[in-house]
């Protein structure tokens, strides 16, 4: 594990988690008052790109990376104990490469795949109750959401445990969530979310026979948005999340993740069952892990059951 390449090899492998973990997530008016009964499709596209940062002790330095992921997904909204649910799942292909310096060579590794699918299950708890589109129409506005939720990310991505460099984790991940959503004067949402990721250990880390675990990772969200008409709005998002040490067969690594992003959200409806959802972020303080640029795109289509 001491070599330069194989250094630089697991830098890769540190840009890849985010795809799986997914602790910079972004996600404005995830606990939003729906009807039951509404089912979704989406497709989308993103780009992350810029600096990683590593541990002054690795040999590496200057590694720049990009990581492009397509994905799609589906989801449904249902009465789950006379409270109103949503289950979601999606999955992504996944390119990335990174470039880097170890000493005076010049190295660069790249990967293509699938990543680990994702799969989230939510229910809105106070101002949560299971209403029909037309018992919703009528109900009007409920200022105040208090919702929890359920993430979880099986290994089912593209793993070779001979490999150091993989787009999988084998490994599972959970993330329990509580969030609350605050409607002001009919146009500003305020959402607020805490939650932590919790892994699993992979018995199988490289060279095929180590054993990698990871501490926990807690997280915060915080959202502010502003709707100028029904599904045509605009949000400043920010989240800080903290924790992720790793260890290789009971040797602790010194890659403590504490750090912070902002970014932009728009939503902005095509036709009536259909609409476009732009997002892009960025880096606001970084101790370790991938200080990237973000840039993405999604299209949804919706209907009633």
């Amino acid at each position: 594990m001491g070599s330069p390449t194989v250094a630089f090899a697991a830098l890769l492998a540190m840009l890849c988690a985010p795809l799986t973990v997914r602790a910079q997530d972004l996600e404005p008016r995830a606990y939003a008052a729906s009807p039951t009964g509404v089912n979704f499709l989406v497709a989308g596209f993103g780009r992350s790109a810029g600096g990683v940062v590593v541990d002054p002790a690795l040999p590496v330095e200057d590694v720049e990376a990009t990581v492009d992921a397509l994905t799609i997904g589906a989801g449904t909204t249902f009465n789950l104990f006379g409270h109103t649910a949503l289950l979601v799942g999606g999955a992504g292909y996944v390119w990335a490469a990174a470039t880097g310096r170890v000493g005076e060579d010049a190295r660069e590794v790249s990967r293509s795949g699938l990543a680990d699918p994702r799969f989230k299950l939510s229910a809105n708890l106070l101002g949560g109750r299971a209403l029909t589109a037309a018992e919703f129409a009528r109900a009007g506005e409920r200022p105040t959401i208090v919702g929890v939720s359920l993430t979880v990310v099986p290994p089912l991505g593209k793993y070779d445990p001979t490999k150091l460099i993989n787009l999988g984790s084998n490994r599972w991940s959970l993330k329990p969530e509580v969030g609350i959503s605050r409607l002001i004067r009919r146009k500003w949402t305020l959402d607020g979310y805490a939650g932590v990721w919790l892994f699993t250990e992979n018995a199988e880390f490289y060279p095929g026979s180590a054993v990698r675990t990871q501490e926990r990772v807690v997280t915060l969200q915080g959202h502010v948005s502003y709707t100028f008409r029904p599904r045509l709005w605009l949000a400043v998002d920010g989240t800080w999340y903290s924790g992720g040490t790793t260890s290789i067969d009971g040797v602790e690594k010194a890659d403590l993740q504490r750090n912070s992003r902002l970014g932009l959200t728009a939503s902005l409806p095509m036709t009536r069952q259909q609409s476009l959802k732009i997002t892009g972020s960025t880096g606001a303080t970084t101790r370790i892990g991938a200080d990237f640029h973000t840039v993405g795109v999604a299209w949804q289509l919706s209907w009633l059951r």
